[in-house]
């Protein structure tokens, strides 16, 4: 057990959590991985309590406990942040054993959550612990265990920072009107002013406005207060970072003097959703549905890939099997394990859109399973079937219904998910709660899967066809230009979130066709951030940029690109520039290639490994592209910015 340490001007901090270390620059969100409130780390918790990570004060603890702050005997001040955009919550799994003013010992007991609910309705349950008053302290020393055990290991040392720094907070001059009325002022005028102000709130460390327009906002302005730590706009909220025991302030003064009405986190989240058009609400939706099955799929892929290694002939004329029987077992045996996610996909989708679209989730896996029953014939093998005029038919009072299993398939699963959530719902509000169970789920489920054998599987698996064979054509037609635009276009779209609709393409292409063409430009576009974020790890001078970019560099390549691209290629531009030409470059080689992706696995560096055998030499050269021409044109032009 490591003891707590407060020696001088020095402090231990201990971790608050059991779990998985996570560097702050990789946590998914720009008020963290880019450090405005401090420098920290973070902990992918496996259970729900929360301890105290130093001896000290509890200076703060947020109304929706979703975060608490601690001061130190020797003035470090600590944040611990449970979960990502956990606000929204409104408290709801969170419990408090502790109150502001309270003085606690390290490994005291001070919040405890519901673990499977925060993962269940928040953004991530990575809890961030950051100090917030790094410009006073310094980590020198950051724990180099994987796993740490809430209380015992030791996660940060930190010291007093010798170096003459500015404070960190903001004085304001000593008037009657309340503290800090003159930036709040500055923050509604920088904002466009209250005309511009729809609704406003603010969280644990930041000022959250929805606005009417967002391009009156004079963002140099707001990032040259003293007391502004970064901004950014996300899901239609104008995010302003202010940081922990100051932004309630801010807000207060907001209120009181600068004409700001109150509002709620959820009046805040109604106003940007309605700011949001009608495409953005729909690409949001196919985020929040596709974003939770994302790592069983993307599990599946890799499976599928190593599969591939065994049963191909790679290495040399003969396959691993064939050169080694015994392995022949395991192969079958990877391969079912891969191939369950996709032959049952439509359960997966179902499960995550009925959810979204506020039905019974275990309802949504029902009928993602009655669209793939074994009773079915899978529509691959269904057209053939009607060629040879053997294919199987319902006869319903006079008309033929075709008796095919919708494997893979995305649209119609999609579609009678919302059915069955509207039919839910409706019913719900209609039937007495003591019957519901006997009335809701049974008329729910019949009347979805009546409509999904007659109308919508027909029609919505038609639709799908058409858009399998218009992406098609155009890549056959002009490849070069289909992979040139696709390219240049995707990271584009990750800062919009439309990428997400790509992947619902993608299982599409995959369930028409056996194989994706567009996913491996994906796969290109993340290697090709992570290359421009490489140079301006080499080409950098100044060590927190460094850190930043050597992390998110190797994030990236491993297929998460966030963090390179808000962290750093975004923020100087030119390197995410450099990125969107190798990807264009790349993406136009790959597809006059024909390369083709059998599933969808990493998008980064192990994704040959979901691409056809066939296609592994020109997409290794396509890999090339992408490392090598966004590194040249980021380093050549940051050795010349970053003096």
């Amino acid at each position: 057990m490591v003891k707590h340490k407060t020696i001088a001007n020095e402090e231990a901090v201990v971790a608050p959590l059991n779990g998985q270390v996570i560097r702050l620059e990789d946590v998914p969100d720009p008020t963290f991985a880019q450090k405005m409130i401090g420098d920290g780390i973070a902990i992918k918790p496996v259970d729900g309590i929360v301890v105290a990570p130093i001896d000290g004060e509890i200076v703060q603890l947020f109304p929706t406990k979703h975060a608490i702050g601690l001061q130190g005997e020797s003035g470090l001040e600590i944040l611990i942040h449970i979960g990502l955009e956990t606000v929204a919550l409104g408290g709801e799994g969170f419990e408090a054993h502790v109150k502001q003013g309270d003085q606690v010992k390290a490994g005291d007991p001070l919040i405890t959550f519901d673990l499977d609910f925060i993962k269940e309705k928040a953004a991530s349950h990575i809890t961030p612990i950051v100090i917030t008053n790094s410009n006073d302290f310094e980590i020198y020393h950051t724990t180099d265990e994987k796993e740490v055990v809430a209380g015992k290991t030791a996660l940060l040392e930190v010291r007093v920072n010798d170096k003459e720094t500015t404070s960190s907070k903001t004085t304001t001059k000593a008037t009657d009107r309340p503290q800090y009325s003159a930036e709040a002022e500055d923050i509604v005028a920088a904002v466009g002013g209250l005309d511009n102000i729809d609704a406003a709130t603010h969280c644990v460390t930041r000022l959250r406005f929805a606005l009417a327009d967002e391009d009156k906002v004079d963002k140099n302005a707001l990032e040259n207060m003293g007391i502004v730590k970064g901004t950014f706009s996300a899901n239609g909220q104008y995010q302003v970072v202010i940081g922990q025991g100051t932004v309630d302030k801010v807000y207060n003064a907001m209120v009181s003097e600068a004409g700001v009405s109150e509002a709620t986190k959820e009046d805040v989240k109604a106003a940007g959703g309605k700011k949001q058009n009608a495409l953005q609400r729909a690409i949001k939706t196919l985020a929040d549905i596709f974003i939770p099955i994302l790592p069983a799929i993307v599990t599946a892929g890799l499976l599928l890939g190593l599969n591939n290694i065994l049963v191909n002939p790679i290495f040399s004329e003969q396959s691993i099997i064939e050169m080694y029987p015994s392995w022949a077992g395991v192969a079958d045996m990877i391969n079912i394990i891969a191939s369950t996610a996709f032959t049952f996909l439509p359960a997966l989708i179902g499960w995550s859109a009925v959810r979204q679209f506020g039905g019974n989730p275990l309802l949504g896996i029902v009928l993602g399973l009655i669209l793939v029953h074994p009773a079915l014939m899978p529509a691959s093998d269904f057209a053939q079937a009607v060629i040879a005029g053997d294919a199987p038919t319902w006869n319903v009072f006079g008309f033929d219904v075709n008796m095919m299993g919708y494997q893979g398939q995305v649209l119609p699963v999609l579609v009678a998910a919302w059915v069955l959530a509207k039919i839910e719902i409706w019913l719900k509000k209609r039937v007495l709660d003591s019957l519901q169970l006997l009335v809701v789920a049974p008329i729910a489920l019949l009347v979805t899967g009546f409509l999904s054998f007659i109308l919508i599987g027909p029609v919505t698996f038609t639709i799908g066809n058409w858009i399998t064979e218009g992406i098609v054509t155009i890549f056959d037609f002009a490849p070069i230009i289909g992979g040139l635009v696709y390219g240049a276009f995707y990271a584009p779209l990750v800062i919009t979130g439309m990428h997400h609709t790509f992947l619902a393409v993608d299982f599409q292409l995959i369930a028409s066709t056996g194989s994706t063409l567009l996913w491996p430009v994906v796969a290109l576009s993340n290697i090709a951030q992570g290359s421009a974020v490489f140079a301006m790890f080499l080409a950098a001078k100044d060590e927190k940029l460094k850190g930043l970019a050597g992390t998110s560099g190797v994030s990236a390549w491993l297929g998460v690109t966030e963090p390179a691209m808000f962290g750093v290629n975004l923020r100087y531009k030119y390197p995410f520039y450099a990125a969107i030409i190798g990807t264009a470059i790349a993406g136009a080689f790959i597809s006059v290639q024909q390369v083709l992706a059998s599933s969808v696995g990493v998008g980064g560096i192990p994704a040959f490994l979901s691409i056809q055998q066939s296609s592994w030499i020109a997409f290794f050269i396509g890999m090339a592209i992408v490392i090598v021409v966004p590194f040249v044109i980021t380093f050549i032009i940051a050795k010349r910015k970053l003096k």
